[in-house]
């Protein structure tokens, strides 16, 4: 008996670590822009043995083929295996977003934003929507965070003086203009 589950326990332990090494090879593959052989890696791991990570590139693959339906699948599935994983949440935030369904975006950019304190990229998107949705001092407040985490980006910058201008504001929002400039044009 004693043998057998030591048996059994290698066993186990080869098929993680050889789901752990299709996952790596997949993510390379995934970096390279091959989606063909990422999805075939993925695919050849059990669904029990796939991570958050596997599924969500999954869903990226899929999403990129316009299969819409399935990545949504996909980045759902990644959120079942962690809860914390804040990329499913961003991912699925901008697909609702491009797709006009803002409130559900507003929703996954927020989750994903408590379980990312550090990614300026998912305030500035919250920020965006929120512009589309005409809650302008909401996209303010997303926005001003956004610059606190990286002030050197431009797009950051040009949002906010929008917003500054419906807000009635024109020096702010030529200050904001400003550094939009000096951002893009190199200080000049």
């Amino acid at each position: 008996m004693k043998r057998f589950l030591t048996i059994a326990l290698l066993i186990a332990g080869t098929t993680c670590f050889a789901s752990e090494d299709l996952s790596k090879q997949a993510t390379a593959f995934y970096s390279d822009n091959n989606y063909q052989k990422t999805m075939d890696l993925i695919l050849q791991i059990d669904e029990k043995e796939r991570s958050a990570q596997d599924w969500l590139i999954l869903g990226n693959v899929l999403e990129d083929k316009g299969e819409k339906d399935n990545a949504i699948f996909m980045y759902q599935k990644a959120i079942s295996e962690n809860p914390k994983y804040y990329k499913a949440y961003y991912n699925l935030a901008n697909y609702y977003a491009q797709n006009n369904q803002l409130n559900m975006a507003v929703q996954n950019y927020k989750k994903a934003a408590s379980l990312n304190k550090e990614n300026p990229y998912i305030l500035y998107n919250l920020a965006c929507t929120y512009i589309k949705l005409g809650e302008i001092k909401k996209a303010k407040t997303n926005l001003n965070k956004a610059i606190m985490l990286n002030s050197n980006i431009p797009e950051f910058h040009y949002n906010l003086a929008y917003v500054y201008k419906q807000l009635n504001k024109p020096k702010l929002a030529q200050t904001y203009l400003d550094n939009f400039n000096k951002l893009t044009n190199g200080g000049i």
